[in-house]
């Protein structure tokens, strides 16, 4: 897919409609707790002011569900992207109507106005022509640099670009693009991934797609239990989905079917109850005791998915390996996570808990891509197209 990077955007001067991912973490007294998504997009807006161009900031917070809900206010974050710039945002009471409009069309060069919170309006989420062309009234070119948020099919993603002609994706979306295309078009080999989390359903797309480019799949988390519970092993009283069996069978035989090595855990760390700081022993997934679940991975385990990663030259990496929110059960995830960083593969990492034990170890700047797409970028290694990247690419088509 092609899509215009910043760079051949016309934007010298003129008025840009930038969509932003600004759904930042608000405390209960409207703090806002992580600003990291605040300083990812920086870097899109400053050249945009050294362009001399005339910003329209949009972006959503929260789930106010099309109600305007003081909470989901963006003024916290127009203050704190201004102190960030060390320069004045205007924040508009509206999103759509004459006000905001107005300020649009009276914008200096070089000088920022944010509109308040797109989710405060139904027209949005629903996708509505006239919201969007309420939005796109306000600016002649379109960039998009919140690829977080290109699974969706809101006015502002889809509706806006159709409508500008000129049109374009930030900074930010054009490293998420390059980072993930880098999986999925002829990757350097071996290719191994590392899919976890506790559902077999919500991994089901990405590790299906992921089957026919990569040599090694190591599989962590709750959904693992599954797996080996579908082999016929018996894990004591770990929480498997019965009902995800035949889909757990279904990646096996795929990975059969491709020639893919496909690692499930050979031994766990197990419990009799799950709580912080529980006693906790080693037990192999052949001689599992009936009266413990499994809550990480086990040493050999995890030294087995190590070598592996040593070996890669392609590595990728979504979902923690264990009960990654209750310690001491994170260990696994966090040793999985500097296994990855230790690895001299290009490597990219995704999901939260996944970027956090990354953090937690302090390993970040060692991994060539930290995605910050969510959503998205599993749709993207999914292979389901995103309508946000497909409407940029219809416009320039034109």
């Amino acid at each position: 897919m092609t899509v215009k990077a910043l760079s051949e955007v016309k934007a010298d001067g003129r008025r840009v409609f930038l969509r932003l991912d600004l759904n930042v973490p608000l405390d209960e007294e409207g703090h806002i707790t992580d600003d990291t998504r605040i300083q990812a997009a920086l870097p899109t807006i400053r050249e945009l002011i050294d362009r001399e161009s005339r910003l329209v900031i949009a972006s959503h917070l929260g789930r106010p569900k099309g109600m305007r809900v003081a909470k989901y206010s963006l003024e916290p974050v127009a203050v704190r992207l201004a102190e960030l710039l060390d320069t004045e945002i205007i924040l508009s009471e509206d999103a759509v109507g004459d006000g905001p409009r107005k300020m649009a069309f009276a914008l200096r060069e070089g000088q920022i106005m944010m509109l308040e919170n797109l989710r405060f309006y139904e027209g949005e989420t629903a996708n509505e022509d006239a919201f969007a062309k309420q939005l796109a009234s306000m600016a002649d070119i379109y960039v998009n640099d919140a690829f977080g948020t290109m699974h969706r099919q809101h006015a502002s993603i889809v509706g806006v670009p159709r409508i500008l002609k000129e049109h374009g994706v930030g900074l930010l979306a054009a490293k998420e693009l390059e980072g993930l295309n880098r999986l999925v078009e002829k990757p350097n080999r071996p290719f191994v991934a590392i899919v976890g989390g506790a559902k077999v359903k919500d991994k089901l797309a990405l590790m299906m797609n992921l089957l026919p480019k990569v040599d090694v799949l190591c599989i962590g988390g709750a959904m693992a239990l599954t797996f080996l519970a579908a082999q016929g092993h018996s894990l004591g009283l770990s929480r498997v989905e019965m009902e995800s069996f035949a889909l757990a069978r279904k990646v096996i035989r795929n990975a059969e079917k491709y020639g893919v090595k496909l690692l499930l855990p050979k031994d766990h760390v197990v419990v009799s109850e799950l709580e912080p700081g529980a006693d906790h022993v080693v037990a192999s997934t052949t001689e599992f005791p009936n009266d413990k679940m499994a809550v990480d991975l086990g040493p050999q385990s995890v030294e087995e998915y190590r070598l592996r990663l040593s070996e890669a030259q392609t590595v990728f990496w979504n979902g923690p390996v264990g009960v990654f929110e209750i310690p001491p059960f994170h260990l696994g995830t966090e040793r999985i996570g500097k296994a990855v960083a230790a690895s001299n593969a290009y490597s990219v990492v995704g999901g939260g808990d996944s970027v956090s034990a990354l953090r937690k170890a302090g390993v970040v700047p060692f991994i060539s891509h930290v995605s910050t797409g969510g959503g998205a970028a599993l749709h993207f290694l999914e292979g389901t197209p995103l309508p946000g990247l497909m409407a940029l690419e219809e416009v320039e088509a034109r």
